[in-house]
């Protein structure tokens, strides 16, 4: 399904590519905790445990700029709403190192939070790093009207300038992200009138409130797990599914399945299996599917097949989950290693 000629194809048109990323943008915060220094605390008795770095970086959004800025696009444009309080500083000093992103759609917003992952990691000798409890911070009101209609504005505004959107549905509680009912709405309004253009929705809880825009699911999504107990699982579930949603949104859908590559569904009922790449060695699947998903979109910009972009973004998260402790990205140059190292050079 992809031969080096389609790899080095997709990999020499990314640079021209200017990509759109909408959706809810998190700051992922690492507290790396040396275990050696872990001290009683006076007060409590319990374990006060030591801070020797802080690593902040964009998360979950952002885990989709960062890979694409890592593939090498030219420009990543996001429209996103955060909060204006230091979480918000320190994203966006974090999205200003990344460079080639233009911030003029990342709008602060009094009154909100800055969606945030905090992950105290356990550094041992010996070990990999192992992470203890995660503190979020969240937004659980719904969206301000005058929020909504800014990033509405901004997606019109957006869409010409983009050669591929990607949209991130991160926030569980309903309305209280930034894909709300009425982006989605708009979102199939301009894939729509624009369906020659590549938009590629994730979403945690609302994959199926999604039209005219292809999907990327990984098998709970599909199967709603978080939402509706005890669904029927196995592959003729999966299977069943799978092409409803694609002939519900009109548009090829990309389950991804882990150690079971993509299954990419049809609007016509057909379906494809696009198998992964083998992986040996402790692995950290955190943020895979943002990587997988910004392989895709790239891929498909690049003028690749769906079948050529899942296999292209199988490569790119066989290569992230191998970064243990951190939320990978792959570079092209890591990106034609790994194609040596699973022994397709030759193809």
């Amino acid at each position: 399904m992809l031969t080096t000629a389609t790899l080095e194809r997709i990999l020499a048109r990314v640079p021209a590519l200017t990509v759109g990323v909408v959706g809810d943008l998190f700051l992922d915060r690492y507290l790396d905790l040396d275990a050696a220094l872990t001290e009683p605390s006076i007060e409590t008795g319990l374990d006060a445990y030591q801070v020797v770095r802080v690593r902040s970086q964009p998360g979950a959004a952002g885990t989709v700029i960062s890979n694409l800025i890592a593939l090498g696009v030219k420009q990543v444009r996001p429209v996103a709403v955060i909060g204006d309080d230091g979480e918000g500083h320190e994203l966006r000093q974090a999205l200003a190192a990344l460079g080639a992103v233009d911030p003029g759609g990342v709008l602060s917003w009094p009154g909100r939070r800055t969606p945030t992952y905090t992950k105290p990691m356990l550094c041992e000798a010996g070990r990999p790093p192992r992470e203890l409890n995660r503190l979020d911070i969240k937004n659980r009101t719904p969206l301000p009207a005058d929020a909504e209609e800014r990033v509405l504005t901004l997606l019109y505004e957006t869409w010409p300038r983009v050669d591929a959107l990607l949209v991130l549905d991160q926030v569980s509680e309903p309305e209280c992200g930034v894909i709300t009912t009425r982006v989605r709405g708009r979102l199939a309004e301009l894939a729509e009138a624009d369906p020659g253009k590549f938009v590629l929705a994730d979403s945690r809880e609302r994959v199926w409130q999604f039209r005219n825009v292809h999907a990327k699911p990984n098998a709970d999504e599909l199967l709603e797990r978080r939402r509706i107990p005890n669904v029927a699982d196995g592959p003729g579930a999966i299977d069943d599914r799978g092409k409803t949603l694609a002939r519900q949104a009109r548009r090829p859908v990309f389950c991804t399945r882990g150690a079971g590559g993509i299954t990419l569904f049809r609007p016509d009922g057909s379906s494809a299996v696009v198998p992964a790449y083998p992986v040996s060695g402790p692995i950290d699947p955190v943020g895979a599917g943002d990587s997988t998903g910004a392989a895709i979109a790239c891929a498909v910009a690049a003028g690749a097949l769906p079948e050529e972009a899942a296999a292209f973004g199988n490569l790119v998260a066989s290569i992230t989950v191998q970064q243990i402790g951190t939320t990978g990205t792959a570079t092209p140059g890591q990106v034609r290693q790994r194609w040596r190292e699973v022994g397709a050079g030759g193809r």
